[in-house]
């Protein structure tokens, strides 16, 4: 039986013709029975997809032959299942692609979008053939440890998610911006609440790598002298230290499995929004309308923000 796989990727190069892209990367994974959600934009490709290991192995292959994507380098981690489909009937034969769908995504979803992360600099994001322009300078998980063993306390480390995330995990001693969104950063790094870090070593991390090439960049140019950026994101370090390193916690996802860990045991940083429990789990606010996430134990699991005490 062949093993469910989930793929997380991305490739910065300028991409002529991003709706062509689109339909192109659409029907390759509709024909491999893949799932996930996949944003194309003048700057490149971001994705993340689930289904059988060959299938995306072959999504892989076939992407790649895409002269611009030719680098393309995907992170795989476990699937948890696959997801029971219907037949699909057409003048009563079962038209449906020979493989499995994966449990972990609800459907397919390929946009075209102006910005593969959306920071709302569109047009100050460079990229050449190269990647992103400008970005902090990419550190492997050994070189981190190098640079903290080297610099000590003045290094700083600067969290490129949404505040949420952090809550069930993050590296030991890192600044979380209060952002609730990705667009909410540009807004905190313009308005000095960071300008005390200008002048330290400050290494930008995600989940990926994606988001940390933006934002690294972007904090050079308003005046960060010395951005670094953890190459391959969280998960490559996960995979490289588990829970031996300065990595605390449980890793928010974005697919159906809401967060994984590195290895058996991993602290337990999040804190039930309703009784203060220790969990790991992440869930929205029920409010209508409410964009609120933050961490909930199981029996609090449909608990309300502090914006809506009544319906809690």
């Amino acid at each position: 039986m062949s093993d469910p796989k989930i793929l997380l990727y991305y490739v910065f190069a300028p991409v002529a013709d991003p709706e062509a892209v689109r339909l192109w990367q659409h029907e390759l994974c509709a024909s491999l029975g893949l799932r996930g959600r996949i944003i194309v934009s003048r700057h490149g490709i971001n994705g993340t997809l689930g289904g059988e290991i060959d299938a995306c192995k072959q999504y892989l292959r076939r992407t790649r032959g895409y002269a611009p994507f030719a680098g393309l380098e995907a992170k795989w981690s476990d699937g948890s299942g696959y997801a029971e489909t219907e037949p699909q009937l057409l003048r009563g034969a079962d038209r449906s692609v020979p493989w499995r769908r994966s449990a972990d995504f609800p459907r397919l979803s390929v946009k075209v979008r102006d910005e593969l992360v959306a920071f709302g600099i569109p047009e100050e994001t460079e990229v050449s053939g190269e990647g992103v322009v400008g970005g902090g300078a990419p550190l492997s998980p050994e070189a981190v440890h190098a640079l903290v063993a080297e610099r000590g306390d003045d290094v700083v480390f600067f969290d490129g998610r949404n505040a949420w995330e952090a809550e069930i995990g993050r590296f030991t001693g890192a600044v979380v911006p209060e952002t609730s969104t990705t667009h909410d950063f540009v807004a905190q790094l313009e308005s000095g609440a960071y300008d005390e870090l200008k002048q330290r070593p400050v290494v930008t991390y995600c989940t990926g790598g994606i988001r940390c090439e933006i934002l690294s960049a972007a904090m050079r140019k308003r005046g960060f002298a010395e951005v670094y950026q953890l190459d391959g994101g969280i998960v490559t370090y996960g995979e490289a230290y588990g829970n031996d390193g300065l990595w605390e916690g449980s890793l928010a996802v974005f697919d159906g499995r809401e967060s994984i860990d590195f290895a058996p045991g991993a602290a337990v940083l999040g804190r039930c929004r309703a009784c203060g429990a220790g969990s790991k789990r992440l869930a929205d606010c029920p409010e209508p309308g409410c964009r609120a996430r933050y961490a909930v134990c199981d029996a609090h699991a449909s608990s309300a923000c502090g914006a809506h005490p009544a319906a809690a």
